[in-house]
Protein backbone atom coordinates (compact mmCIF):
# COMPACT_ATOMS: atom_id res chain seq x y z
CA UNK A 1 0.00 0.00 0.00
CA UNK A 2 1.45 3.22 -0.44
CA UNK A 3 -0.02 6.95 0.64
CA UNK A 4 -0.27 10.37 0.64
CA UNK A 5 3.23 11.92 2.74
CA UNK A 6 2.83 14.30 5.30
CA UNK A 7 2.44 17.90 4.28
CA UNK A 8 3.38 21.33 5.37
CA UNK A 9 0.60 21.15 7.74
CA UNK A 10 -1.49 23.89 5.43
CA UNK A 11 -5.46 23.50 5.81
CA UNK A 12 -6.72 21.97 2.28
CA UNK A 13 -7.93 24.52 0.13
CA UNK A 14 -12.20 24.88 -1.13
CA UNK A 15 -13.33 21.58 -2.97
CA UNK A 16 -12.88 21.47 -6.68
CA UNK A 17 -16.05 21.24 -8.91
CA UNK A 18 -17.65 18.29 -10.01
CA UNK A 19 -16.34 17.36 -13.51
CA UNK A 20 -17.21 15.20 -16.32
CA UNK A 21 -14.22 14.70 -19.21
CA UNK A 22 -15.62 13.14 -22.66
CA UNK A 23 -14.22 11.59 -25.69
CA UNK A 24 -14.85 8.87 -28.21
CA UNK A 25 -11.76 7.13 -27.20
CA UNK A 26 -11.12 6.64 -23.76
CA UNK A 27 -8.29 4.24 -22.82
CA UNK A 28 -9.97 2.09 -20.41
CA UNK A 29 -8.61 -1.15 -18.63
CA UNK A 30 -11.00 -3.39 -20.52
CA UNK A 31 -10.01 -1.59 -24.39
CA UNK A 32 -10.57 2.05 -26.11
CA UNK A 33 -14.10 3.30 -26.57
CA UNK A 34 -16.29 6.50 -26.33
CA UNK A 35 -16.76 6.76 -22.69
CA UNK A 36 -17.42 9.89 -19.77
CA UNK A 37 -14.87 9.84 -16.67
CA UNK A 38 -17.00 11.47 -14.20
CA UNK A 39 -14.57 12.58 -11.18
CA UNK A 40 -15.56 13.63 -7.45
CA UNK A 41 -12.75 14.67 -4.44
CA UNK A 42 -9.93 14.52 -6.70
CA UNK A 43 -10.81 10.41 -7.75
CA UNK A 44 -12.64 8.87 -10.38
CA UNK A 45 -15.75 8.50 -9.44
CA UNK A 46 -17.69 6.23 -12.61
CA UNK A 47 -16.91 5.95 -15.80
CA UNK A 48 -20.23 6.36 -18.06
CA UNK A 49 -21.48 5.93 -21.30
CA UNK A 50 -20.48 8.38 -23.64
CA UNK A 51 -23.93 9.93 -24.42
CA UNK A 52 -24.22 10.09 -20.04
CA UNK A 53 -25.73 13.83 -19.71
CA UNK A 54 -24.05 15.45 -16.03
CA UNK A 55 -25.91 16.19 -13.80
CA UNK A 56 -26.78 19.50 -12.19
CA UNK A 57 -23.40 21.03 -10.68
CA UNK A 58 -20.86 19.04 -12.98
CA UNK A 59 -18.44 20.91 -15.16
CA UNK A 60 -18.73 18.75 -18.48
CA UNK A 61 -15.51 19.06 -20.47
CA UNK A 62 -15.81 17.25 -24.10
CA UNK A 63 -12.66 16.49 -26.11
CA UNK A 64 -14.59 14.54 -28.99
CA UNK A 65 -12.40 12.61 -30.91
CA UNK A 66 -8.51 13.66 -28.63
CA UNK A 67 -7.84 10.44 -26.31
CA UNK A 68 -8.17 10.25 -22.64
CA UNK A 69 -4.99 8.08 -21.19
CA UNK A 70 -4.60 7.67 -17.48
CA UNK A 71 -1.50 9.88 -16.33
CA UNK A 72 1.19 8.22 -17.33
CA UNK A 73 3.50 6.47 -14.75
CA UNK A 74 7.25 7.36 -14.42
CA UNK A 75 9.37 4.72 -12.54
CA UNK A 76 12.73 5.53 -13.37
CA UNK A 77 13.86 9.68 -12.79
CA UNK A 78 16.48 10.98 -11.83
CA UNK A 79 16.03 14.39 -10.64
CA UNK A 80 19.65 15.27 -8.83
CA UNK A 81 18.21 17.59 -6.49
CA UNK A 82 20.00 18.52 -4.12
CA UNK A 83 23.46 18.49 -4.96
CA UNK A 84 23.34 18.59 -8.39
CA UNK A 85 20.59 20.66 -9.30
CA UNK A 86 22.21 22.63 -12.09
CA UNK A 87 21.81 18.99 -13.66
CA UNK A 88 17.81 18.97 -13.11
CA UNK A 89 15.51 19.95 -10.00
CA UNK A 90 12.22 18.98 -8.78
CA UNK A 91 10.46 21.94 -10.26
CA UNK A 92 12.11 21.44 -13.52
CA UNK A 93 11.70 17.88 -14.22
CA UNK A 94 8.04 17.76 -12.58
CA UNK A 95 7.31 20.47 -14.72
CA UNK A 96 8.59 18.36 -17.38
CA UNK A 97 6.77 15.45 -16.30
CA UNK A 98 3.33 17.55 -16.11
CA UNK A 99 3.83 18.52 -19.75
CA UNK A 100 4.56 15.01 -20.77
CA UNK A 101 1.45 13.92 -19.43
CA UNK A 102 3.30 12.11 -16.26
CA UNK A 103 1.38 12.63 -13.46
CA UNK A 104 3.68 10.48 -10.81
CA UNK A 105 7.24 9.82 -11.00
CA UNK A 106 9.12 8.01 -8.58
CA UNK A 107 13.26 9.22 -8.03
CA UNK A 108 16.39 7.64 -8.20
CA UNK A 109 18.63 7.76 -5.39
CA UNK A 110 21.64 8.69 -6.92
CA UNK A 111 22.93 11.90 -8.52
CA UNK A 112 21.70 14.43 -5.70
CA UNK A 113 23.55 14.82 -2.40
CA UNK A 114 23.54 12.80 0.09
CA UNK A 115 22.06 10.09 -2.30
CA UNK A 116 19.45 8.25 -0.22
CA UNK A 117 21.03 5.86 1.19
CA UNK A 118 19.50 6.54 4.74
CA UNK A 119 16.65 8.00 6.74
CA UNK A 120 17.82 11.46 7.22
CA UNK A 121 19.12 11.84 3.52
CA UNK A 122 15.44 10.61 2.63
CA UNK A 123 14.27 13.54 5.24
CA UNK A 124 16.34 15.79 2.68
CA UNK A 125 14.79 14.55 -0.24
CA UNK A 126 11.29 15.23 1.02
CA UNK A 127 12.21 18.81 2.01
CA UNK A 128 13.61 19.59 -0.85
CA UNK A 129 10.79 18.45 -3.09
CA UNK A 130 7.62 19.01 -1.43
CA UNK A 131 6.66 22.45 -2.30
CA UNK A 132 8.34 22.47 -5.93
CA UNK A 133 6.23 19.13 -6.91
CA UNK A 134 4.04 19.71 -9.65
CA UNK A 135 3.14 16.09 -9.77
CA UNK A 136 3.67 13.52 -7.47
CA UNK A 137 6.44 12.64 -6.39
CA UNK A 138 7.90 9.02 -5.12
CA UNK A 139 11.13 7.86 -3.94
CA UNK A 140 13.76 4.60 -4.71
CA UNK A 141 16.17 3.92 -1.56
CA UNK A 142 19.66 2.82 -2.41
CA UNK A 143 21.64 -0.55 -1.37
CA UNK A 144 25.38 0.34 -1.19
CA UNK A 145 27.75 -1.39 0.52
CA UNK A 146 28.04 0.52 3.68
CA UNK A 147 24.56 0.21 4.58
CA UNK A 148 22.97 -3.18 3.90
CA UNK A 149 22.59 -4.22 7.45
CA UNK A 150 20.47 -1.03 7.83
CA UNK A 151 17.64 -1.07 5.10
CA UNK A 152 14.97 -1.81 7.28
CA UNK A 153 14.88 1.62 8.65
CA UNK A 154 14.84 3.42 5.22
CA UNK A 155 12.38 0.96 3.84
CA UNK A 156 10.21 1.51 7.09
CA UNK A 157 10.07 5.32 6.17
CA UNK A 158 8.67 4.94 3.23
CA UNK A 159 10.53 3.86 0.12
CA UNK A 160 9.43 1.81 -2.60
CA UNK A 161 12.37 -0.27 -2.87
CA UNK A 162 16.26 -0.39 -3.26
CA UNK A 163 18.37 0.44 -5.88
CA UNK A 164 21.86 -0.90 -6.50
CA UNK A 165 24.77 -1.06 -9.35
CA UNK A 166 26.97 -4.36 -10.37
CA UNK A 167 29.22 -1.99 -11.81
CA UNK A 168 30.79 1.19 -10.97
CA UNK A 169 27.70 3.79 -10.96
CA UNK A 170 29.64 6.86 -12.37
CA UNK A 171 29.53 8.76 -8.66
CA UNK A 172 31.75 8.14 -6.00
CA UNK A 173 29.04 8.44 -3.51
CA UNK A 174 27.29 5.77 -4.72
CA UNK A 175 29.52 2.20 -4.83
CA UNK A 176 28.17 -0.74 -6.89
CA UNK A 177 27.69 -3.93 -4.96
CA UNK A 178 30.58 -6.71 -5.46
CA UNK A 179 29.41 -10.12 -5.43
CA UNK A 180 29.15 -11.01 -2.02
CA UNK A 181 27.65 -7.78 -1.36
CA UNK A 182 25.06 -8.24 -3.83
CA UNK A 183 24.42 -12.03 -2.03
CA UNK A 184 23.44 -10.05 1.25
CA UNK A 185 21.64 -7.39 -0.61
CA UNK A 186 19.26 -9.65 -2.11
CA UNK A 187 19.04 -11.84 1.29
CA UNK A 188 18.30 -8.32 3.40
CA UNK A 189 15.39 -7.44 0.38
CA UNK A 190 14.04 -10.78 0.47
CA UNK A 191 13.53 -10.23 4.32
CA UNK A 192 11.59 -7.14 4.14
CA UNK A 193 9.50 -8.27 1.14
CA UNK A 194 11.54 -5.08 -0.62
CA UNK A 195 11.87 -4.66 -4.44
CA UNK A 196 15.55 -5.11 -5.39
CA UNK A 197 15.91 -2.78 -8.60
CA UNK A 198 19.25 -3.61 -10.28
CA UNK A 199 21.20 -1.91 -12.97
CA UNK A 200 22.37 -4.95 -14.14
CA UNK A 201 25.74 -4.82 -15.98
CA UNK A 202 28.50 -7.43 -15.23
CA UNK A 203 31.84 -5.26 -14.47
CA UNK A 204 33.71 -8.54 -16.00
CA UNK A 205 32.09 -7.67 -19.38
CA UNK A 206 32.57 -3.99 -19.34
CA UNK A 207 35.59 -2.40 -20.72
CA UNK A 208 36.78 1.34 -20.74
CA UNK A 209 35.60 3.60 -23.72
CA UNK A 210 38.79 4.96 -25.67
CA UNK A 211 39.74 8.23 -24.05
CA UNK A 212 39.81 10.81 -27.31
CA UNK A 213 37.27 8.56 -28.98
CA UNK A 214 34.65 9.97 -30.94
CA UNK A 215 33.31 7.45 -32.52
CA UNK A 216 29.98 6.15 -30.95
CA UNK A 217 31.53 2.44 -32.23
CA UNK A 218 33.64 2.44 -29.60
CA UNK A 219 31.92 2.85 -26.99
CA UNK A 220 29.08 0.03 -27.89
CA UNK A 221 31.97 -1.96 -27.80
CA UNK A 222 33.29 -1.73 -24.37
CA UNK A 223 29.64 -2.52 -23.05
CA UNK A 224 28.83 -4.98 -24.87
CA UNK A 225 25.42 -7.30 -24.44
CA UNK A 226 27.26 -10.27 -22.65
CA UNK A 227 27.80 -7.67 -19.50
CA UNK A 228 24.01 -7.58 -19.20
CA UNK A 229 23.09 -11.69 -19.79
CA UNK A 230 25.90 -12.10 -17.40
CA UNK A 231 23.86 -10.21 -14.90
CA UNK A 232 20.45 -11.09 -15.55
CA UNK A 233 21.68 -14.62 -14.66
CA UNK A 234 23.04 -13.85 -11.73
CA UNK A 235 20.28 -11.78 -10.76
CA UNK A 236 17.88 -14.59 -11.82
CA UNK A 237 19.78 -17.41 -9.35
CA UNK A 238 19.42 -15.15 -6.43
CA UNK A 239 16.41 -14.11 -6.96
CA UNK A 240 15.17 -18.13 -6.90
CA UNK A 241 17.67 -18.82 -3.95
CA UNK A 242 16.25 -16.60 -0.88
CA UNK A 243 12.26 -15.99 -3.15
CA UNK A 244 13.42 -12.27 -3.40
CA UNK A 245 12.01 -9.72 -5.75
CA UNK A 246 14.06 -8.37 -8.27
CA UNK A 247 13.80 -5.78 -11.08
CA UNK A 248 15.53 -5.32 -13.83
CA UNK A 249 16.49 -1.54 -14.60
CA UNK A 250 16.91 -0.44 -18.27
CA UNK A 251 17.03 -3.62 -20.21
CA UNK A 252 18.66 -3.02 -23.47
CA UNK A 253 20.30 -6.37 -24.57
CA UNK A 254 17.99 -8.58 -26.25
CA UNK A 255 19.98 -11.47 -25.51
CA UNK A 256 18.55 -11.47 -22.19
CA UNK A 257 14.83 -11.87 -22.97
CA UNK A 258 14.64 -15.78 -23.03
CA UNK A 259 16.52 -16.23 -19.96
CA UNK A 260 13.99 -13.48 -18.19
CA UNK A 261 11.05 -15.08 -20.13
CA UNK A 262 12.06 -18.62 -18.65
CA UNK A 263 12.54 -17.60 -14.89
CA UNK A 264 8.86 -16.22 -14.87
CA UNK A 265 7.37 -19.13 -16.20
CA UNK A 266 9.43 -21.03 -13.79
CA UNK A 267 7.92 -18.62 -10.92
CA UNK A 268 10.93 -16.67 -10.32
CA UNK A 269 10.06 -13.27 -8.48
CA UNK A 270 11.49 -10.89 -11.67
CA UNK A 271 10.02 -7.89 -13.52
CA UNK A 272 11.92 -5.87 -16.40
CA UNK A 273 11.72 -2.44 -17.58
CA UNK A 274 13.21 -0.98 -21.19
CA UNK A 275 12.99 2.64 -22.14
CA UNK A 276 12.10 4.67 -25.19
CA UNK A 277 15.74 5.18 -26.58
CA UNK A 278 16.13 1.60 -26.95
CA UNK A 279 12.94 1.30 -28.43
CA UNK A 280 13.15 4.41 -31.05
CA UNK A 281 16.97 4.73 -31.98
CA UNK A 282 19.50 2.37 -33.17
CA UNK A 283 23.19 2.53 -32.76
CA UNK A 284 23.78 2.69 -36.88
CA UNK A 285 22.45 6.69 -36.85
CA UNK A 286 24.09 7.88 -34.09
CA UNK A 287 26.90 10.11 -35.29
CA UNK A 288 30.55 10.35 -34.25
CA UNK A 289 30.70 12.78 -31.01
CA UNK A 290 26.76 13.35 -30.27
CA UNK A 291 27.46 11.87 -26.98
CA UNK A 292 23.93 13.04 -26.39
CA UNK A 293 23.02 9.31 -27.29
CA UNK A 294 25.21 8.20 -25.00
CA UNK A 295 23.90 6.16 -22.18
CA UNK A 296 24.93 2.87 -19.76
CA UNK A 297 23.92 0.41 -20.96
CA UNK A 298 24.06 1.67 -24.80
CA UNK A 299 21.50 1.99 -27.46
CA UNK A 300 21.61 -1.07 -29.69
CA UNK A 301 21.62 -2.03 -33.52
CA UNK A 302 18.21 -2.15 -35.27
CA UNK A 303 17.75 -5.82 -34.79
CA UNK A 304 18.46 -5.67 -31.03
CA UNK A 305 15.66 -2.75 -31.43
CA UNK A 306 13.04 -5.31 -32.88
CA UNK A 307 13.82 -7.99 -30.25
CA UNK A 308 13.23 -5.60 -27.68
CA UNK A 309 9.70 -4.84 -29.36
CA UNK A 310 9.53 -8.45 -29.60
CA UNK A 311 9.84 -8.70 -25.68
CA UNK A 312 7.30 -6.03 -25.07
CA UNK A 313 4.77 -7.71 -27.07
CA UNK A 314 5.10 -10.83 -25.78
CA UNK A 315 4.86 -9.48 -22.18
CA UNK A 316 8.61 -10.26 -20.91
CA UNK A 317 9.09 -6.74 -20.71
CA UNK A 318 6.31 -4.81 -17.69
CA UNK A 319 7.49 -1.42 -18.49
CA UNK A 320 8.81 1.66 -20.25
CA UNK A 321 10.04 4.40 -18.36
CA UNK A 322 12.37 6.92 -19.30
CA UNK A 323 15.63 6.83 -17.08
CA UNK A 324 15.67 10.32 -17.81
CA UNK A 325 19.06 11.16 -16.43
CA UNK A 326 20.33 14.69 -17.54
CA UNK A 327 23.59 16.46 -17.25
CA UNK A 328 24.81 20.48 -17.93
CA UNK A 329 25.96 20.50 -21.68
CA UNK A 330 29.99 21.23 -20.97
CA UNK A 331 29.29 17.45 -19.64
CA UNK A 332 28.46 16.48 -22.66
CA UNK A 333 32.04 16.55 -24.08
CA UNK A 334 32.02 15.11 -27.65
CA UNK A 335 34.55 12.19 -26.53
CA UNK A 336 32.50 9.21 -25.60
CA UNK A 337 34.56 8.11 -22.84
CA UNK A 338 34.59 11.07 -21.00
CA UNK A 339 31.25 12.24 -21.44
CA UNK A 340 28.52 11.81 -19.05
CA UNK A 341 26.08 9.26 -19.70
CA UNK A 342 22.49 9.43 -19.53
CA UNK A 343 19.56 10.31 -21.79
CA UNK A 344 17.13 13.12 -21.25
CA UNK A 345 13.74 12.92 -22.44
CA UNK A 346 11.07 13.02 -19.77
CA UNK A 347 8.70 15.38 -21.63
CA UNK A 348 9.03 13.44 -25.04
CA UNK A 349 8.67 9.92 -23.61
CA UNK A 350 4.66 9.38 -24.37
CA UNK A 351 5.30 11.13 -28.19
CA UNK A 352 8.42 9.09 -28.44
CA UNK A 353 6.77 5.78 -27.70
CA UNK A 354 3.32 6.21 -29.52
CA UNK A 355 5.82 7.53 -32.84
CA UNK A 356 7.32 3.67 -33.05
CA UNK A 357 4.32 1.88 -31.21
CA UNK A 358 2.01 2.81 -33.91
CA UNK A 359 3.58 2.04 -37.10
CA UNK A 360 4.35 -1.85 -35.33
CA UNK A 361 0.58 -2.49 -35.35
CA UNK A 362 0.20 -1.34 -31.68
CA UNK A 363 -2.46 0.63 -30.17
CA UNK A 364 -2.61 3.39 -26.85
CA UNK A 365 -4.06 0.56 -25.31
CA UNK A 366 -0.34 -1.03 -25.30
CA UNK A 367 1.19 2.43 -24.74
CA UNK A 368 -1.01 2.94 -21.63
CA UNK A 369 -0.45 -0.70 -20.73
CA UNK A 370 3.46 -0.21 -20.48
CA UNK A 371 3.41 3.35 -19.32
CA UNK A 372 1.05 3.77 -17.08
CA UNK A 373 -0.52 0.40 -15.91
CA UNK A 374 2.94 -1.57 -15.68
CA UNK A 375 5.41 1.29 -13.56
CA UNK A 376 2.03 1.83 -11.18
CA UNK A 377 2.16 -2.01 -10.82
CA UNK A 378 5.87 -2.05 -10.48
CA UNK A 379 5.62 0.75 -7.24
CA UNK A 380 3.03 -0.66 -5.83
CA UNK A 381 0.19 1.61 -6.78
CA UNK A 382 -1.83 -0.29 -8.96
CA UNK A 383 -4.93 0.20 -6.74
CA UNK A 384 -4.89 4.09 -7.27
CA UNK A 385 -2.57 5.00 -10.56
CA UNK A 386 -2.16 4.11 -13.84
CA UNK A 387 -5.61 3.18 -14.51
CA UNK A 388 -8.75 5.06 -15.65
CA UNK A 389 -10.93 3.34 -13.27
CA UNK A 390 -13.32 4.01 -10.03
CA UNK A 391 -11.51 4.57 -7.32
CA UNK A 392 -8.26 5.71 -8.90
CA UNK A 393 -6.77 9.15 -9.08
CA UNK A 394 -7.88 11.46 -11.40
CA UNK A 395 -5.02 11.41 -13.29
CA UNK A 396 -5.77 11.86 -16.70
CA UNK A 397 -3.46 12.87 -19.99
CA UNK A 398 -5.66 14.80 -23.02
CA UNK A 399 -3.35 13.28 -26.03
CA UNK A 400 -3.64 14.14 -29.92
CA UNK A 401 -2.20 10.68 -31.48
CA UNK A 402 -3.10 12.76 -34.87
CA UNK A 403 -0.71 15.93 -34.06
CA UNK A 404 3.48 15.97 -35.19
CA UNK A 405 5.94 18.34 -33.98
CA UNK A 406 9.31 18.61 -34.49
CA UNK A 407 11.55 18.43 -31.12
CA UNK A 408 13.43 22.06 -29.99
CA UNK A 409 15.22 21.53 -26.51
CA UNK A 410 14.72 25.05 -25.83
CA UNK A 411 11.18 24.77 -25.66
CA UNK A 412 11.41 22.02 -23.16
CA UNK A 413 10.49 22.25 -19.55
CA UNK A 414 14.09 20.29 -18.76
CA UNK A 415 16.81 22.26 -16.66
CA UNK A 416 19.26 21.65 -19.68
CA UNK A 417 18.39 22.03 -23.18
CA UNK A 418 20.34 18.36 -24.47
CA UNK A 419 18.24 15.70 -25.75
CA UNK A 420 18.84 12.68 -28.32
CA UNK A 421 15.27 13.54 -29.66
CA UNK A 422 16.42 17.36 -30.78
CA UNK A 423 15.21 18.07 -34.58
CA UNK A 424 13.29 14.56 -34.50
CA UNK A 425 9.76 14.91 -35.72
CA UNK A 426 7.38 12.93 -33.19
CA UNK A 427 3.75 11.88 -33.65
CA UNK A 428 0.85 12.66 -30.52
CA UNK A 429 0.98 15.75 -28.68
CA UNK A 430 -0.24 16.07 -24.98
CA UNK A 431 -3.13 18.77 -24.69
CA UNK A 432 -3.64 18.46 -21.69
CA UNK A 433 -2.26 16.93 -17.99
CA UNK A 434 -5.03 16.26 -14.73
CA UNK A 435 -3.74 15.37 -11.33
CA UNK A 436 -6.36 14.18 -9.14
CA UNK A 437 -9.07 16.06 -10.95
CA UNK A 438 -7.63 19.94 -11.04
CA UNK A 439 -5.78 20.58 -14.43
CA UNK A 440 -2.36 21.39 -14.38
CA UNK A 441 -0.64 21.85 -17.91
CA UNK A 442 -2.52 22.91 -21.16
CA UNK A 443 -0.40 22.71 -24.61
CA UNK A 444 2.89 22.57 -22.48
CA UNK A 445 2.32 25.40 -20.13
CA UNK A 446 2.17 24.33 -16.57
CA UNK A 447 -0.15 25.94 -14.49
CA UNK A 448 0.29 24.66 -10.42
CA UNK A 449 2.69 23.04 -8.16
CA UNK A 450 -0.12 20.77 -6.78
CA UNK A 451 1.56 17.55 -6.55
CA UNK A 452 2.03 15.34 -3.45
CA UNK A 453 5.16 13.04 -2.09
CA UNK A 454 3.75 9.49 -2.22
CA UNK A 455 5.45 6.63 0.01
CA UNK A 456 4.84 3.72 1.37
CA UNK A 457 2.36 2.76 4.50
CA UNK A 458 2.33 6.39 5.78
CA UNK A 459 -0.86 7.72 7.15
CA UNK A 460 -2.51 10.58 4.24
CA UNK A 461 -1.44 13.88 4.90
CA UNK A 462 -2.37 17.16 3.12
CA UNK A 463 -1.43 18.45 0.01
CA UNK A 464 1.51 20.21 -0.38
CA UNK A 465 0.80 24.34 -0.46
CA UNK A 466 -0.93 25.18 -4.35
CA UNK A 467 1.38 27.37 -5.95
CA UNK A 468 -0.12 29.00 -8.87
CA UNK A 469 1.70 30.46 -12.38
CA UNK A 470 0.54 32.47 -15.46
CA UNK A 471 3.93 31.60 -16.91
CA UNK A 472 5.86 28.67 -17.94
CA UNK A 473 8.23 27.56 -14.56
Amino acid sequence: MSAVSDGPGVPPGPPAPEVVLRSTRVVLPDGVRPAAVEIAGGRIRAVREHSAPPVPGQVLRDYGDAALLPGLVDTHVHVNDPGRSEWEGFSTATAAAAAGGITTLVDMPLNSLPPTTDPAALTVKRATAREQAHVDVGFWGGAVPGNLGRLGPLHAAGVFGFKCFLSPSGVEEFPHLEPAALERAVRACAALDALLIVHAEDPHHLAAAPDGSRRYADFLASRPPAAEHAAVERLLDLAERYRARVHILHLSAATALPALAAARAAGVRVTVETCPHFLTLTAEEIPDGATEFKCCPPIRDAANREALWAGLAAGTIDAVVSDHSPATADLKVPDFGAAWGGISSLQLTLPAMWTAARPRGHDLADVVRWMAAGPAALAGLGHRKGALAPGHDADIAVFDPEAAFTVDPAALHHRNPVTAYAGRTLHGQVRETWLRGELIAVRGRVLARTGRLIDRDRAPGPAATPVRSSTTP
